[in-house]
């Protein structure tokens, strides 16, 4: 079973499940610096919590550099849910 998660990690998995789906994204809809972005998406990846998955070739190339896309996992909103009842916050961020 894995550990509760930090108000931090909720967050940022809060922000993944509604739409901000890589890492500047999820900086400035956050606030948060990229020395704590980064760092708890490989932390809540290597959980299982989300995935990853690079944008294709040609997108990338229409865009700029390519971006890391981060999306929930079942076990993710679960994880989401028991943060929601430990975060009041984050369960009134959820709606």
């Amino acid at each position: 079973m894995n550990s509760p998660l930090s108000l931090t990690s909720a967050i940022i998995l809060l922000t993944i499940e509604n739409g901000r789906r890589y890492g500047f994204e999820i900086m400035e809809a956050t606030g948060l610096p990229s020395g704590t972005i980064y760092p708890a998406l490989r932390r809540l990846e290597k959980s299982g919590l989300i995935r990853s998955d690079w944008d294709s070739a040609a997108t990338a190339e229409s865009q700029g550099p390519p971006r890391k896309y981060y999306r929930v996992t079942r076990d993710g909103k679960v994880a989401l849910e028991a943060a929601g009842k430990r975060f009041p916050a984050v369960a009134q961020l959820k709606g």
